[in-house]
């Protein structure tokens, strides 16, 4: 086995949700010793009662420090949840005892890689701030589409762990900068950069760390770079990888992938190779040609052909959330794409719309909204805000959209939080609903007064969702609800 996950090694896994299930399932199968950590009691009481070995965080810590004394005392390994910032107590004690971390993928990586579940799978990896889910997807039915066995995971669907047992040639992998920071050994079949913004600075500290983080999928054989974007396409010139691609909106160079005369054009992994019109992408805007150019490149990277691209991309669906049109009353188009979590997505969600009443707001994680803002102003007609950080947002369009009107949409729970001066306030009531469905009806009945035929409202918050929803679905989900329970 793999040094240090060696039969009987001590192990500690932090986190007892769904990737710490999936860790604790692939430890016990190869014959280590697993022990689990969580700071949520209830999350281990049901592996109490299993029979799982479990510690406190607190208790597994103070072990870590002792093993850098007596190393036959502690853990030989720890395995985390992505989520888990290095500045976490177990983490910074085993880091400091010399103890290995991995998270997850850099598990399920070395396992397969060691064949212990059958010949090794190639991995396509696709990472970037924003796009990721879509271009995997996108990716998943390429391959499909030219009969390779491919299986979709990662950040999206099932653990990578989980889905090891299952047939197949080709691994479809979206991966985010927490997994991308715990997988140091990765080394990807395949691996693209979509784009770099600022995100998740909160958790990464600095744009050095979390694009540090991102180019991690460009180790592997072949790296594929967006070039649109300033901060990924400075990443291709110095990855390790044998094979550099790239691929814009424009025209492509040798070694690109691109758009010319509106169709895709593969001028990388052939001469120049028509791929598929740019008109059949389900996707709107820039950001759909520049998914399905991303996805391409890595699909063209094991062999699939142009007719399989161009099928798979004629017969796509695009994700729940993902610029979803929700309902088209009295001219008015209502798109749901909560799924823009931030101020990156958010802009080229705007883009692809030319009026646009723009519903914003919920929290920022330490990115700043200006610049996008800038960007975006001449397709606005009006904003209705929500959410702990909406100020941010107003004081942006106050800048550089100064004529639009805002409205912000608030609670009891939010209510004295600053408003923009000249801003509008709508109070929503305080009934027994959830707060997420008072946010939205509110939300809905603004953004019907300013809208007009033609203009669509859109849901593109350029925000997480926690501080009011239970996650980016439910928020869209209520947008939703209350879209239709305004326009029936």
């Amino acid at each position: 086995m793999l040094d240090p996950l060696v039969p009987g090694a001590a192990v500690l896994v932090a986190g007892a949700r769904v990737t710490g299930r999936a860790v604790l399932a692939a430890l016990t199968r190869f014959g280590a010793s697993p022990t689990v950590c969580d700071d949520d009691p209830a999350m281990l009481r049901p592996l109490v009662e299993s029979g799982v070995s479990t510690v406190d965080p607190s208790v597994a810590a103070q072990r870590l420090a002792d093993s850098a004394r007596n190393p036959t005392g502690g853990y030989a390994l720890v395995v985390t949840s992505p989520g888990f910032r290095p500045t976490t107590p177990v983490l910074a004690a085993a880091a400091a005892a010399g103890v290995p971390i991995w998270g997850d993928v850099e598990l399920a990586w070395r396992l397969d890689a060691a064949g212990c579940y059958g010949p090794p799978r190639r991995w396509l990896v696709v990472t970037g701030t924003n796009g990721k889910t879509t271009t995997t997807s996108m990716l998943h039915a390429m391959l499909r589409a030219g009969e390779l066995r491919s299986v979709l995971c990662g950040n999206i669907g099932s653990p990578v762990l989980d889905v090891l047992d299952q047939t197949a040639d080709v691994l479809a992998v979206e991966l985010s900068s927490f997994q991308l920071y715990w997988a140091p050994s990765l080394r990807p079949e395949a691996g693209a950069v979509l784009n770099i913004a600022e995100d998740h600075l909160d958790w990464h500290q600095t744009m050095a760390a979390y694009t540090q983080a991102k180019a991690r999928v460009l180790t592997g054989r072949v790296a594929v770079v967006g070039l649109d974007d300033r901060r990924a396409a400075a990443l291709l010139d110095t990855a390790p990888a044998q094979v550099r691609v790239g691929f814009r909106l424009g025209t492509p160079a040798a070694g690109e992938l691109g758009v010319r005369e509106g169709r895709l054009v593969d001028r990388a992994f052939a001469d120049d190779l028509t791929l598929l019109a740019a008109e059949s992408i389900p996707v709107p805007g820039p950001v759909g040609v520049l998914d399905a150019l991303a996805a391409a490149a890595l699909a063209r990277s094991v062999g699939v052909s142009a007719e399989a691209i161009a099928a798979a991309v004629a017969s796509f669906q695009v994700g729940r959330h993902r610029s979803e049109v929700v309902a088209v009353a009295d001219g008015v188009t209502y798109v749901d794409d909560s799924k823009a979590t931030n101020p990156h997505a958010a802009q080229a969600s705007v883009l692809a719309y030319p009026r646009v009443v723009w519903v914003a707001g919920g929290l920022l994680k330490g990115a700043s909204v200006d610049a996008e803002v800038a960007r975006i102003a001449p397709r606005l007609v009006a904003a209705v805000l929500i959410g702990r950080d909406r100020a941010e947002v107003a004081e942006a369009l106050s800048r550089h959209a100064p004529d639009v009107p805002v409205v912000h949409v608030v609670t009891s729970e939010d209510a004295d939080m600053p408003v923009a001066r000249g801003a509008c306030v709508t109070k929503v009531d305080d009934s027994s609903d959830p707060v997420g469905a008072r946010v939205m009806t509110g939300v809905v009945a603004a953004a019907r007064d300013l809208a007009a035929p033609g203009d669509t409202v859109l849901l593109a918050p350029a925000g997480a969702s926690f501080d009011q929803f239970a996650g980016y679905a439910d928020r869209g989900d209520s947008f939703a609800a209350a879209v239709r329970a305004a326009v029936r």
